[in-house]
């Protein structure tokens, strides 16, 4: 197991749409992925920030206040939403350091994959729904940058990039 190289903003790659997994043996790289996202102090990495192009996403939203509960979603797909929007400020393991105030759904029910190949199909609220959102539009190559009102984008993303030049 180690620590992968996240791809940082505005690598192209975290734009793209990413292909299924399907049966593909994935376990070794799903070590890796949570040693580095336990590395990087994050709560989620999805593979398109270490530059595989598979829907797959890693997350653990407990492991900073207890005990870990690491989860898997392999070509997860999503089954409903809670309309109901909550705003909250988000960070990205490949926009370090830049928190963004997004909208997301309070809820939302998926299925999804796992590394043995079993599909499971769950609900989750909270920080899990979120993280999960979050992990799942970097999947289809979208960044919390836009989820966001243009102008803020623009207000917030050019000093980031800027400091980084």
């Amino acid at each position: 197991m180690s620590v992968l190289p996240i791809l940082q903003w505005p690598d192209k790659r975290l734009t793209q749409r990413c292909d299924h997994v399907g049966h593909e043996d994935l376990r070794p790289l799903i070590a890796d992925m949570f040693d580095t996202m336990y590395a990087a102090k994050g709560r989620g990495l999805a593979a398109p920030q270490v530059g595989v192009m598979k829907r797959l996403f890693v997350f653990d939203t407990t492991w900073k206040e207890g005990d870990k509960a690491p989860m898997i979603m392999i070509d997860p797909v999503v089954i409903a939403c809670e309309r109901v929007p909550v705003v909250m400020e988000e960070m990205c393991l490949s926009i370090p350091g830049l928190a963004v105030p997004v909208e997301r759904h309070k809820a939302v029910t998926m299925q999804w994959t796992d590394a043995t190949g079993d599909i499971h199909m769950g609900d989750f609220d909270g920080a899990e729904a979120r993280v999960i959102q979050h992990e799942f539009d970097h999947l289809n190559g979208l960044l919390h940058f836009d989820r966001i009102d243009p102008a803020l984008r623009d207000a917030l993303e050019k000093p980031w990039l800027a400091a980084r030049a």
